[in-house]
């Protein structure tokens, strides 16, 4: 079993997201299967081994796994690493770039793995779904507990909305209408340390990132903040772009934001705040899908997946050749021609 190597810009400043909260759960995730540490590559920590350092170490192929994950800068960390044992954890979509033949792909949804499917065919190819951390499943209050008179207790936010990926439809429309509605509507900024405190004191939570991504020009790489708030208890309107379309069903774990008109939205939210219970997923569908999201399920499909990306690096060091796919002019042509000969006499 090769050790694994997650290389990551950085941990701090300016580097700290989502994508990297992600990377460093699958880390320690993976660290339970085999040994697996953080690499950075762009700022050097005192925690963590710097790239520039372990190449210089290291200068022949070693033992281990690396895994590349961050956008833009994966196809110059590959040619850094040629000749490496290698994978792509992808997460979003739509970066334009191709992989050199044999790298394999850990695909985090299943849009990412059809983009791949499509894009890479004949490179191996994994579904891993990012895992919802344990905090969300152990204090996540989706059965909204009944205060000592007996009473559901009524949360603190009507509507909870993230201003980051959001639209400006949310932002500059909706959330003014629904505060002159009367409703209590908390807009959250920047960093916030514990999420599942702030999703628990809301009933309804907005999540729009249609706009956000489509103005990148690459996807939602698997949208973990609307699963979050279902295992809160929150009611989600929620867009259906790309990966979010793999975890939310319409009008079952999820309601269409931005459905039609303003009015249409505000008359739904409005409900939904009243009565959330009635607006809420079925309990059973709700755990169904927090269990595909949980750790131990992930912990299996990584195991299986390291197997079999071990097996396929021993055999392309041993001499075997990867399979490469023609490019799209060469697939092209080669329809092009085979559509002039059918129309040549004799040809049928």
């Amino acid at each position: 079993m090769r050790p694994l190597r997650f290389l990551v810009p950085g941990t701090t400043g300016r580097y700290r997201c989502g994508g990297l909260l992600v990377e460093m759960q699958t880390q320690r995730l993976t660290a339970r299967l085999r040994q697996a540490e953080l690499v950075t590559y762009r700022q050097r920590e005192p925690d963590h081994p710097f790239l520039d350092d372990l190449l210089r170490r290291e200068p022949r192929p070693g033992g281990a796994l690396w895994i590349v994950s961050w956008g833009f800068d994966v196809p110059p960390l590959l040619r850094r690493l040629a000749g490496r044992p290698v994978a792509y954890h992808a997460h979003s979509s739509g970066y334009g770039f191709n992989l050199p033949p044999g790298v394999p792909i850990l695909a985090v949804s299943r849009n990412t793995l059809g983009y791949w499917g499509d894009r890479a065919p004949r490179h191996p190819l994994f579904l891993v779904p990012n895992a919802l951390q344990p905090r969300w499943l152990e204090r996540g209050d989706r059965h909204h507990p009944l205060n000592s008179v007996g009473v559901q207790r009524r949360r603190r936010i009507d509507v909870l909305v993230q201003e980051r990926k959001n639209s400006r439809y949310v932002i500059d429309q909706l959330v003014p209408a629904l505060s002159a509605a009367g409703l209590r509507v908390e807009r959250q900024r920047g960093w916030v340390e514990d999420l599942v405190d702030l999703f628990n004191d809301a009933s309804v939570v907005l999540y729009d990132s249609a706009d956000y991504w489509r103005g990148r020009d690459v996807s939602e790489g698997f949208g973990l903040p609307p699963i979050e708030a279902l295992a809160c208890g929150c009611v989600l309107f929620s867009s259906f772009n790309h990966a979010l379309a793999d975890t939310l069903d319409p009008g079952l774990l999820g309601h269409q934001i931005g459905c039609g008109t303003l009015e249409n939205d505000l008359q739904k939210i409005r409900s939904a705040v009243a009565d959330p219970a009635a607006w809420r997923p079925a309990p059973e569908r709700l755990e169904t899908l927090l269990a595909g999201c949980a750790e131990e399920t992930l912990l299996e499909r990584w195991r299986l997946a390291l197997t079999a990306i071990d097996q396929h690096w021993d055999r392309l060091q041993a001499g075997a050749v990867p399979l490469a796919s023609p490019a799209v002019w060469q697939l092209r042509a080669d329809q092009w021609a085979q559509r002039l000969l059918r129309r040549l006499p004799g040809r049928s």
